[in-house]
């Protein structure tokens, strides 16, 4: 059974067409890579995707396992889409421990094996405010990924990363999905999606087409 399906959705924004027609499975364990323009609405997708953005026409399913009694959005989803928000007076310890702190499923230990996973310092005492960019992209890929979450849900993770920081997180994301987590990421960059994904996709004139199988190295 799919992670997500998408049958016949429709996005628009201020009265321009942003897709159409998008109809997409997303298997249990697989990676998929989505490409296109700025603008042509890869973002506005994975929000679908993820039911903070509701579709102008067509469905979305989301597994009865990632969606208990009640709730609006996907449980066991590790999202990271535009540039999250973090509390700048706060070091990038205890803004992951607040968010741990809200499904208390994971304790101190894991966020700090997490954030040296991402090759943050947990006990760097650096507020949030004067993070770099490419530091605070790390930090939502710590977020992203510390419950262990079965779902990656990827908005150009490595934004503002030098090459070195590229080639040490596409590691970690290949070992993610070689031990069965689900990726669902956007990259302009060819190479991430061959190097990390199952299948590409790319948006062409509003339509979501199937480029290939990716050739993962």
């Amino acid at each position: 059974m799919p992670v997500i399906s998408l049958r016949a959705v429709e996005k628009a924004y201020h009265g321009r067409v942003l897709f159409t027609n998008v109809n997409l499975d997303i298997e249990p364990g697989t990676s998929v890579g989505i490409q296109g323009e700025n603008g042509s609405g890869k973002s506005v997708l994975l929000k679908i995707m993820t039911r903070f953005v509701t579709p102008d026409a067509g469905s979305v399913y989301i597994d009865d396992a990632y969606m208990s009694k009640d709730r609006v959005f996907p449980e066991g989803f590790g999202v990271l889409i535009d540039r999250p928000g973090y509390i700048p007076s706060h070091t990038g310890l205890h803004n992951l421990m607040s968010l741990a702190k809200i499904r208390k499923v994971i304790d101190e230990r894991k966020v700090r094996e997490t954030m040296t996973r991402v090759g943050l310092d947990p006990d760097l005492p650096q507020k949030a405010r004067h993070y770099s960019l490419g530091m605070k992209q790390r930090l939502g890929l710590a977020q992203a990924i510390m419950e262990d979450q079965p779902v990656m849900v990827l908005d150009e993770p490595f934004n503002a990363l030098d090459e070195e920081s590229v080639t040490e997180m596409r590691q970690l994301l290949r070992t993610l999905v070689d031990d069965g987590r689900t990726l669902i990421m956007t990259s302009h960059q060819q190479d991430d999606i061959d190097i990390l994904c199952d299948h590409a996709y790319r948006f062409r004139r509003g339509s979501l087409e199937r480029v290939r199988e990716a050739q993962r190295e």
